[in-house]
């Protein structure tokens, strides 16, 4: 679990730099940011995936209805901002892409401590 979450929020915490990058320079989220929040998503779908293995082989959070709601928010807001981004070509869209990045950086952490609590 801890690799699926290093590698997830290591892939995010570039993605939010590079939102800042922009939202500093006053521009909007241009089609390659997307793709890297497509390759965030995909790292955030693994986790999910080596999650829920882990769970189904007999380990788990102790406090499961907590871990995986914050497991299905994450797998929902990078759409959101993708979305946001889309429909807004103004330098909001930046900052929002930053703030969803924050957000999904603070549920990693949350999503490590739930994790290891059992382990």
């Amino acid at each position: 679990m801890f690799v699926s979450v290093l590698l997830a929020s290591a892939v995010l915490a570039a993605l939010g730099l590079w939102g800042a990058w922009r939202a500093l320079r006053g521009q909007p989220v241009v089609f390659v940011q997307l793709i890297g929040a497509a390759v965030a998503e995909l790292a955030l779908v693994v986790q999910a995936v080596v999650a829920l293995a882990s769970a189904l082989t007999g380990g788990g959070p102790a406090d499961p209805w907590t871990f995986w709601g914050y497991i299905v928010t994450s797998l929902v807001l990078l759409p959101v901002a993708a979305v946001w981004a889309m429909a807004d070509r103004t330098r909001s869209s930046s900052v929002a892409l930053l703030v969803m990045c924050l957000a999904l950086l603070a549920m990693q952490l949350r999503i490590y401590q739930l994790w290891e609590v059992v382990a």
